[in-house]
């Protein structure tokens, strides 16, 4: 079975709302867009090329595709991460759009959660999530999220879209690997683990 990551841009407080830019993503009102930039170094922007070309596959919705498809296009034959966006294979879920052009985009259709869970049954390697807020919340509440790459950065935005919604489900999690840029994002890679375990704690229980 393929793997699916998502891969998201967090502030500590958990907003993923808008990381990229003041027009991203200005639902409810945000007004915190772009809080993302001004921590991205060299580092950084390795560690995510790095990323990117793990991908045999993208899996975007309508927003984060209306996004790509006007910017990546526009970078260099060279440039790293747009090269490999714009070759690989894309997977749009949307309700709105009836057609997609942006290079090797393929439009779902149907149920998404199904449409998902049958990709992830087909022939292929790793198939990444990036940005794509309100299908990242559909994907968790189908329990369709093999490992979360998760940037936490340090900076507290308030209210905004969250990555872990109302409809998230309880689920077992072990860190896999974590580094930390030079500006101060950490940064954390989490692989599903079974259920939740639990337990009590406190001087009776020896657990303290």
């Amino acid at each position: 079975m393929r793997k699916l990551m998502v891969t998201t841009f967090v502030s500590l407080d958990g907003v993923m709302q808008g990381p990229g830019g003041s027009d991203e993503d200005r639902d409810g009102g945000f007004e915190h867009g772009g809080w993302s930039v001004p921590h991205f170094g060299a580092d950084l922007i390795e560690r995510m090329t790095d990323v990117v070309h793990r991908a045999d596959a993208l899996l975007v919705g309508r927003r984060t595709y209306d996004i790509f498809a006007a910017t990546w296009p526009l970078a260099e034959a060279d440039d790293p991460i747009g090269s490999k966006m714009n070759s690989v294979r894309k997977y749009v879920a949307s309700r709105t759009l009836d057609t997609v052009s942006w290079q090797n985009s393929t439009l779902l259709t149907g149920d998404v959660a199904e449409a998902v869970a049958g990709l992830k049954q087909g022939d292929g390697g790793e198939i990444q999530v990036h940005g794509s807020g309100d299908l990242i919340q559909t994907l968790i509440a189908h329990d369709l999220v093999d490992e979360f790459h998760v940037l936490v950065f340090p900076v507290l935005v308030g209210s905004g879209k969250r990555l872990f919604g109302k409809g998230t489900v309880p689920a077992g999690l072990k860190l896999v690997d974590t580094a930390r840029s030079e500006s101060g994002v950490v940064i954390s890679t989490y692989a599903r683990a079974g259920q939740v375990e639990y337990g009590a704690m406190g001087p009776e229980t020896g657990n303290w």
